[in-house]
């Protein structure tokens, strides 16, 4: 069975850097046509893509947060990490990890997916 976990520091400071880990079992993080999505929901709001890596590890972003992200993998720990830098207010929400197949961008969830539960990050002084 698939399973993903997100990890990460639950508060952040504006101006700061909010790393997230996911770490998968039950699958390869370089298994064929699978995407490794970080996706996240702010209060209030709907699903917002951030970024993909691919099993072949190309990464793939939304443009209008590029410039503050950074997507890479541990092939050895099998985890997906992402770096959000320098965070804002705005950056609140519930951050999930995602496995897709077949598609980069990921704003709604598909029978064929595994999802994470999600962690709360909040960004607050």
């Amino acid at each position: 069975q698939v399973r993903l976990q997100e990890s990460g520091p639950g508060l952040v400071r504006p101006s700061q850097t909010l790393s997230l880990t996911c770490t998968v079992s039950g699958d390869s993080i370089t298994a064929n046509d699978s995407f490794w999505a970080w996706i996240r929901q702010p209060p209030g709001k709907g699903l917002e893509w951030l970024a993909t890596i691919g099993w072949h590890g190309a990464a793939f972003y939304d443009a209008s947060l590029r410039s503050r992200t950074s997507i890479s993998r541990d092939t050895d720990k099998n985890q997906i990490t992402l770096l959000l830098s320098p965070v804002i207010p705005e950056d609140t929400g519930v951050y999930y990890c995602a496995r897709v197949r077949s598609r980069v961008k990921v704003t709604t969830r598909e029978p064929s997916d595994y999802w994470g539960q999600g962690t709360q990050v909040t960004v607050s002084s």
